[in-house]
């Protein structure tokens, strides 16, 4: 989660049952928003509102890919493995894990070091 985002933003965005949906639907496997139209039988804009809505949190990931005619397209693929949400003193806190990998972790490494010159 991005320090900034207010945690009643992520709790809102989790507590929205389509974009649970869409969320649960892409942890199995990435999807594309017309794959996601199909199975979940939701319109194509609510299918868009939610993925940039969960993009916006960091909640999911988009890659382009090209198909076999050649044209483009956005698979979305969920970006933690899990969350917690507790509240302690009236507060209200929230922790998403992810699953880093090596290359990202080496990249990230990377863009710091050369931040500091």
């Amino acid at each position: 989660m991005d320090e900034e985002t207010p945690i009643e933003e992520i709790l809102d965005t989790i507590g929205d049952d389509k974009a649970r949906t869409v969320l649960a639907e892409i942890s199995h496997e990435p999807c594309s928003a017309k794959d996601l139209t199909e199975r979940l039988e939701l319109s194509q804009p609510t299918i868009y509102r939610r993925l940039d809505t969960l993009k916006q949190h960091d909640l999911i990931k988009e890659r382009t890919l090209v198909a076999d005619d050649g044209n483009h397209y956005s698979e979305y693929r969920c970006n933690f493995n899990s969350t917690v949400i507790s509240l302690e003193d009236d507060e209200y806190d929230v922790r998403i894990f992810r699953e880093e990998n090596l290359p990202d972790r080496f990249a990230q490494l990377w863009d710091d070091l050369g931040a500091d010159r």
